[in-house]
């Protein structure tokens, strides 16, 4: 099964007075990129919770969001009354200095600046809360890998519909074959014909058109081609996830000779055939920077 890299799980728990959210956030990436915006109060946890996030997810880049809110009845922080008096006075003598009014909301203003406020809450964080922190992360990492099954799903169903649709167009090249050899030969043998004073050689002239359109043949090219679509389809199915990497090296394999197949057309309904399956190709590579 596919697993996307894109993904976004949330959970929340309560403990002590206190509500914990965790918010993780997925995109794609060639290595894990993680970032953590966590309280300070948590940051001797971070490494553990580093662990928690990266060992499941393995790539991607991610993002780690921890806040918690005080559920508690009274307030754990006061209000700095000398701080408050302090930068109200300066406010008063810098508006008579400066010509300038003092502000209508002196609560707004002054609760706003740096140490107005004294928290009162402890700094310890108790071993319940700890573990509560720990599977509260552990079910955001797990919503977000169902997030990325549902998603690979989608994948899945997108990539499935871009290679039958290659192999459709695949098919569509046998009928210009047989057309296509008949008109180079036509063409080779007009434009001698029109040059004046020339004795061809028959047995020389049929040698040198084998050599030609043997170099214009497509076989090989749509046997390798026919190769490498089983062998994504084959690597889509498979039960173990982290297939990105290698479903981007066989699209670029099949880009290899869906382009040989265009160099050699020499058709104008062959190349146009070949527009069409390098389109379908790009939107296979685009989405496969999005598999794990």
């Amino acid at each position: 099964m596919l697993l996307s890299m894109t993904g976004f799980g949330k959970a929340a728990a309560e403990t002590n007075n206190k509500r914990i959210t965790v918010e993780i956030k997925s995109l794609n990436s060639k290595q894990l990129d993680l970032n953590s915006r966590i309280p300070s109060a948590y940051r001797d946890k971070e490494l553990e919770l580093r662990n928690i996030v990266g060992r499941p997810l393995e790539r991607g880049k991610v993002d780690l969001v921890v806040t918690v809110e005080n559920l508690g009845a009274e307030s754990s922080s006061s209000l700095n009354i000398p701080a408050l008096q302090a930068y109200k006075r300066q406010i008063e003598e810098a508006s008579k200095e400066l010509g300038i009014a003092v502000p209508d909301d002196w609560y707004g203003l002054l609760l706003r600046l740096p140490d107005t406020l004294h928290s009162e809450s402890s700094t310890e964080i108790s071993d319940e809360e700890t573990q509560v922190l720990y599977a509260t992360v552990a079910k955001a990492v797990a919503a977000l890998m169902d997030y990325r099954r549902t998603e690979g799903l989608k994948l899945e169903e997108f990539f499935t519909t871009r290679i039958n649709k290659i192999s459709t167009l695949l098919a569509e090249i046998n009928e210009y074959e047989v057309e296509r050899v008949d008109k180079i030969r036509m063409r080779i043998e007009d434009g001698l014909k029109k040059i004046p004073g020339v004795e061809i050689d028959k047995g020389r002239l049929e040698q040198e058109m084998i050599f030609y359109i043997e170099k214009l043949d497509v076989n090989e090219e749509k046997q390798r081609l026919s190769q490498h679509l089983a062998y994504f389809m084959e690597t889509l199915g498979s039960p173990r996830p982290g297939q990105g990497k290698k479903l981007g090296f066989i699209s670029q394999e099949m880009g290899r000779e869906i382009n040989t197949l265009g160099y050699k057309s020499n058709h104008a309904d062959m190349q146009r055939i070949v527009v069409k399956m390098k389109d379908e190709l790009e939107q296979i590579k685009e989405q496969v920077l999005n598999v794990m």
